[in-house]
This record gives structure tokens, sequence and C-alpha cells, in this order.
């Protein structure tokens, strides 16, 4: 007999009921019966996500086919420990070319002299830049839920579980940016060892070398938080962080890099850099996926050629996409004197709607997908108070503000007009229908 499912009564009831159902049925399949249950699921979720849906979630993006490829290739069930030319295994002198590949690269696109990119993923990224500049029981300032700081940043997240004591960066809500003259008091009174700029939400770019002469003058190191920025960055049509005085920049190789689930950590500061290489080997990472590390090449072979004007292309999106929200009752949050975005991502306040989650599952039964985010606004919702849209994604589908209009129409047909969204649906699928062919990757 199968072993029974095991409880979790930290999860809700209700969730943890519909989980247990799910187990109990898969327990009962023969392998042959899951396995077809595996193909099954995998080809409805790629048959959805990427043919019949407008992924508008800020947080992903659909990889070069040929990337893919190398993803799946043997060289990721090796493993491979060391430096290259100095591998604890033997067998590797083809692979680990590899490692050298992809470093090259990566300091081609960010203008930076030292790339760690073993790193499972842009958390973890984040506790590599931890662990490379403060210890447990350190202070430092990173931006509060209600500014998008990621959890990673917080009590919750890496930096809690690092042991690291949080306090927020002050945040200016009418500009969405840092406030200076707060934070430089606040950086006195409490003497951070680091003070963490951007998050999950990036409208517009923020003031880093302010924020490093401020940490200068108390002697902290700036982690700017590129997760979702690195593609527009490496594009070039965003800030460049290490240029303006952060000291280390981490980010994720999805989003809008466009490449496998991973992350890095980059900085131009040798002392930082082998303290992040020992942190990855003998430390924490050890042994990593080769596969990943030869789709992230092909990845940023794809920014190498197309990165300047795929990152026009996705800002260019958002703010057709913002303006056209607006135009059609739905309510689109900016800066100001700054207009609505000057990155890819677009923010709606959704306390109308609940909360940020809230109208995103409004909008899902429609094949329109989005998340909830924290906007610094007075409104209180029942979860995020704002929603998250991303155009990474339709960007490189081929959509271009043309289609913002017809994007933005069946989206408010969802949110202001209240149709049902399986009623919407259809039409979301004909949009789609138009858009099959990858564009800014190398075919």
């Amino acid at each position: 007999m199968p072993t029974p499912p095991a409880p979790r009564p930290w999860v809700p009831a209700p969730l943890a009921a519909a989980l247990q159902a799910r187990a109990e049925h898969y327990q009962a399949l023969s392998p042959d019966e899951l396995e077809a249950a595996l193909a099954a699921a995998l080809s409805a979720h790629e048959r959805f996500m990427d043919r019949e849906c407008l992924s508008l979630y800020a947080g992903t993006n659909i990889m070069n086919p040929r990337a893919a490829r190398w993803l799946a290739s043997t060289v990721g069930s090796r493993p491979s420990l060391g430096y290259p030319g100095d591998k604890y295994e033997t067998g590797l002198a083809h692979a680990e070319q590899l490692e050298i590949m992809a470093v090259e690269l990566i300091r081609e696109l960010f203008h930076c002299r030292y790339v760690e990119f073993r790193v499972g993923s842009g958390s973890l990224a984040n506790l590599y830049a931890f662990m490379a500049t403060t210890r447990p029981g350190d202070r430092i300032l990173a931006f509060p839920a209600a500014a998008a700081g990621h959890v990673t940043h917080h009590r919750e997240g890496a930096a809690g579980l690092y042991g690291l004591e949080v306090h927020p960066v002050p945040f200016d809500a009418a500009r969405l940016a840092v406030d200076l003259s707060a934070l430089r008091e606040q950086a006195w009174a409490l003497k951070p060892r680091l003070i963490v700029v951007a998050g999950s939400l990036c409208l517009f770019p923020y003031d880093v070398g302010a924020v490093r002469a401020i940490a200068d003058e108390v002697g902290a190191y700036v982690l700017y938080d590129a997760a979702h920025m690195s593609g527009l960055i490496a594009g070039g049509r965003f800030q460049q962080p290490l240029a303006e005085g952060a000291h280390l920049m981490t980010t994720s190789t999805y989003k809008s890099f466009g490449g496998p689930p991973a992350g890095l950590v980059l900085t131009d500061d040798p002392g930082l850099a082998q303290r992040l290489d020992l942190i990855a080997y003998p430390g924490l990472t050890a042994n990593f996926d080769l596969g990943k590390t030869a789709a992230l090449i092909v990845a940023a072979l794809d920014l190498k050629e197309y990165g300047p004007a795929y990152a026009a292309a996705c800002i260019a999106n958002a703010q057709a996409l913002a303006e056209a929200l607006a135009a059609r009752g739905v309510p689109v949050h900016g800066a100001a004197g700054r207009g609505f975005t000057a990155s890819h991502h677009v923010a709606l306040p959704a306390y109308r709607w609940g909360g940020g989650t809230r109208a995103s599952r409004q909008l899902e039964p429609a094949n329109l997908l989005a998340s909830g985010i924290g906007l610094p606004l007075p409104e209180i919702a029942r979860d995020f108070n704002a929603v998250r849209l991303g155009t990474q994604e339709i960007t490189r589908w081929g959509l271009t503000p043309a289609e913002m209009p017809a994007v933005a129409e069946l989206m408010a047909r969802v949110l202001v007009r209240g149709e049902a969204p399986k009623q919407v649906r259809p039409d979301v699928v004909a949009l789609r229908r138009g858009f099959q062919t990858l564009h800014y990757v190398r075919a």
C-alpha cells in the first residue's frame, strides 16, 4: 500500500484538502498512467501558456527554442566542481568551456568585471549578496513591501533567515523614488551594512549615485536588485546600476532577460567577487546545472544581438498599454511629472477589486495573466494593493504598440465592465492566434 499523503496543518484547510485529493489520485495511478498524466499536463500547459494566453505576468518569459534544447541536453546531468581546467571531476574538458563563454558574454552585456553565474535563482542571488556583504545581526535597509520590495529583502525571506535586521528604505510615494534626505538621516541613525535598491516593480530608474554617496558616508554597501530589469539594463534602455555606483547587482535570468530559471550576481569589486566565488564553491552551490548554463549562453546571445531593440520595444509597449488602459477607465499608477512608466512594467491600483491578487484571479479565466504587487497607496486592499503587468513576453511574441488598445480593451471588459471572463477568453485566444512567432531571438 502507498504511504498516505502527509498532512500539512500549516496550509489553509481548503487548499490542504485539495492537495490531499490530488496526491491520493496520483498515488493510485500505475507508472504508465502517471507518465501519461505528466505528458497531458505538460501538453495542456504549453498550449495554454505558449499559444492561447496573453501573459502580462512580469515574472516570466518565453525562451528561445534553441536555449530550451540545450537546457534539456545531457550536460545538465553532469556534476561540475571547481574552476574550468581544475575540476574535481574528470571528463569535463569540453563542458567546462560553457562556463567561460557564459561569464564573458555576461560581462560584456553588463559592462562589469566579475560574474557569479552558478546561482539557482534570483532569490539565492540575493542571499549570496547578503552573505558577501554582511554578517548575521547586521542591519540593512531595503524597500518595504508597499514599495514593491521583494520578500528576500525582508524578515520572512533570505534576509531574515540569514539573521539580518531589516529596516525600510524611506520612499517618496509621489515620485516613486527614494526619499534621499530621509535616507541619509536613517542611515546615520542605524549605520546599516547594506542598502538595497529596487525590487519587484520598477516603473522608473532610481538615483543609485545619490544612494551610493549616502552609503559611503556610513560605510555601507549598495545592492541593486535587477531581478526584473536585467533585460532592459543589458539592452542599454534603463539605468546602469554598477556604473552608477552599486557595489553589487543581482538578477534573475528569466523575466526580462529571457533565459532559464537561475540567478546572477555581478560586481566590479574584486574583494566581493572573491567572497562570492567562495560562497558558490565550495559553499552553497557546489555542483550546478550546465544545461542551464548552455541555455543562458543562448539567451545572452539573443540580448547581445537584439537587446537594445527588444528593450525599447518592451518600454514602448508598456507606455502604450498604460495609456490605453487609462483611456478605458482602468486606474493606472504613475509618478508626479513622470508619467505612467519608463520601463516594461505597468501598475494598476486595485483596491476597487479587493487587491491585486484578486484582480489577477479575475483575469486568469479570460487567459489574461498578471499578478499582485505592493504600491505606496493610501487605499487598503485585502491583499497586494496593485496589479503588476509586464510586457516582456508579449513583446517577444511580436505584439507592438498598435495592439495595445486591443489588449487594454480585453482587460477593461473584465475589470471595468464586469463581463464574465470566460466570455472574453475566446477573443483573447483569437488575438493571440495572430502572434505565434518569436521575435528578438536568434533563429
